[in-house]
This record gives structure tokens, sequence and C-alpha cells, in this order.
């Protein structure tokens, strides 16, 4: 019988690393080597979010995930997570970005099934090099939009045509959501929903709005307006918006980077316009995946606190939260 590490099989949890013939081609390399010298911490957050993808596999079907990450996030989170499977740690590296996917994945199906209409839009807010548009079939009746900087989809676009045109493993790769329309805009600029409309967006559409580890690189005016922009359209339309942030505590783990947070995000939401607001935490029912089982687990263990401590009795340490929020509106409803 295979042994059990944090309730998942070791080994198909850990499949020997190898990368592919593409990843080590001089073309691949030589655009990932651009990204490293040119791209900002920001920026280059993208990649380490495909590596994360792309290692956590035997949970994340993200077949070019690899190839938008880049050898050196892959090589690097693999010995993150090498070190933590020897070291039989109860929180594996990547585990919070596996069951962080894994959640937006299901609310994104599930937001979807719940419009009962097929003329539906799903926006991806710093989008990254997301591929979800390539990889969920509940996308086929969507138009899909990818917001971010003009460089990185320009390289993304670049890194697909050629995962496309290859002989191997990504020959097959092929576009699931009914459409896809990437939009170079900067959502810290006033200008970005102006663009996102002059791309085929329809405000009095149903839409899904998704903003995936984005928000908290942003300073407290810039999230705010992102925020009330979609909040108006609970006036116009059916409208969701899936969303992580990260509470005050965890903004100190990279002061340089981190900015807005909010302690109370269900109390936040319903404010701007948001009728109905479900919060989660890494570890509960909906956010859990087989990947939570150890009750003594980092998250879990903060699970059991109230959301008012700010440092954790065992260790004296600060309460370092991740929040994962669901949030509608639509005309026809009212918040309190």
């Amino acid at each position: 019988m295979s042994k059990q590490e944090n309730g998942v099989p070791v080994e198909s949890t850990w499949p020997e690393f190898r990368l592919s013939n593409m990843l080590l081609s001089d073309t691949v390399r030589k655009f990932h080597e651009s990204i490293d010298n040119e791209w900002d911490f920001l920026q280059r957050s993208a990649c380490q979010t495909a590596a994360g993808r792309a290692l956590w596999k035997h949970v994340i079907h993200d077949p070019v995930a690899d190839v938008l990450a880049g050898e050196k996030y892959l090589t690097s989170l693999h010995e993150k997570m090498k070190k933590d499977h020897l070291n039989n740690a109860r929180e594996i590296s990547g585990v919070i970005l596996a069951v962080r996917t894994l959640w937006f994945d299901s609310k994104i199906e599930a937001a979807l099934k719940s419009f009962n209409r097929k003329d539906t839009q799903v926006v991806l807010l710093g989008a990254g090099m997301d591929a979800r548009a390539y990889r969920l079939s509940c996308l086929k009746d969507s138009k899909v939009f990818e917001v971010d900087f003009p460089k990185l989809l320009q390289m993304k676009t670049a890194l697909l045509q050629l995962a496309m045109s290859s002989a191997d493993e990504y020959k097959n790769l092929t576009v699931m959501a009914k459409s896809l329309i990437r939009v170079a805009a900067d959502i810290r600029d006033d200008d970005w929903l102006e663009k996102l409309q002059r791309s085929g967006y329809l405000p009095e559409q149903n839409t899904v709005w998704v903003l995936e580890g984005i928000l908290y690189y942003l300073s407290h005016q810039q999230a705010m307006q992102v925020l009330n922009t979609i909040a108006a359209n609970c006036n116009l339309t059916h409208t969701v918006l899936l969303a992580d942030f990260m509470n005050k505590s965890s903004t100190a783990l990279s002061q340089s980077n981190f900015q807005f947070y909010s302690d109370w995000p269900d109390h936040l939401l319903p404010s701007l316009g948001f009728s109905d607001v479900k919060l989660s935490q890494i570890g509960d029912p909906d956010a859990h995946f087989g990947l939570m089982h150890d009750p003594l687990n980092l998250f879990n263990r903060l699970r059991n606190l109230p959301r008012s401590v700010q440092t954790n009795p065992d260790d004296n340490k600060p309460c370092c939260r991740l929040y994962l929020v669901n949030a509608s509106g639509s005309p026809d409803q009212t918040t309190d």
C-alpha cells in the first residue's frame, strides 16, 4: 500500500520531475531569459503561479503550465517541494496555490451554471499566465477576456503559439472557451474598463470577474477602484466576483510587494453593492480538495482560531490568512 502524506499517496503526489524538450529548447529559454531580465516582481509572479500549477499536476490539469512557467521557476519550486517532502513538512510548498487554483476552477464552473444562459462572459483581471481558456470545458459557451500588461500578454501568446505548433505533448492544445480575447491594460490605471469594452466586453451581459492573486499587489486606492467598478455592474446584470484577499498580517510577509488587505472582505463587499458574499479559508470544506487532511497543518490551526485573533497563541506568530471570496449581485437584489 502506498505511504500517505497529508492524505495523498506519495507515489502519485511526487512524480519524477522532468523538463520537456520544448522547455529546454533555445527559443523557449531565450523567451524566459528576457522575462527574468525585463519583467518586474509582479509580472514575474505570473510564472511562479504557472510553476505551481505545473508541479501540482496530480490535482491540477494544466498541460501548458510548464512552458508558461519556465525552467527557473519550475526547478526552484521543485527543490522546495522535494525538501519539504524529505523533511515530512506538514505544508508542502505550493499547496496554497494548488488549493486556490482548484477553488477558483470550481467556483467559475458553479457561477456559469447559475446564470442559466449561454451569453456569458468571464473576465480575468491580472490574468498572468493563466490557461483556463485552454483547460476548462465549462467555458465552452463563454467569452473569456484576459486583461494584463501588454508585454506579458505578448510573451504569453508567443509561448502558447510555439507550444501549439510543436510536435510533442502540446500539439493538441486548443482554446476550449467560446472565444478568447486578450486585452492589454493595466488595472492600476483608470482606463482599463474602457479598453475592455472596446475589446468587446458588454456591461449588460452576465459576467464572472476573476481576481486571483492580484488584489494585494495593488494600493488601497487602486484595489478599491477595481472593486467599485465591478460592483457597479450589479446594477446592470447578474455579476459574480471571485477573489482572494490577504488580511493585514499577511501583507507583512513582503511589505515591498503586498499593499492592499482586508481583514473582513465579507463586510467590505456588501458595502460596495454585492448582495451575497461567501468567504472561505484554506482547509474549509470547499477549499480542501483532499490536500488538507492533517489537522495540525498551519491552515487548519488558523481556521480553528477566531478571525479577530491577530497572534497565534501557540507560537506567538501573526495569523496570516488568505480569504477566498465568492460575491454576487444583480439588479433584482439589494444589499442589507
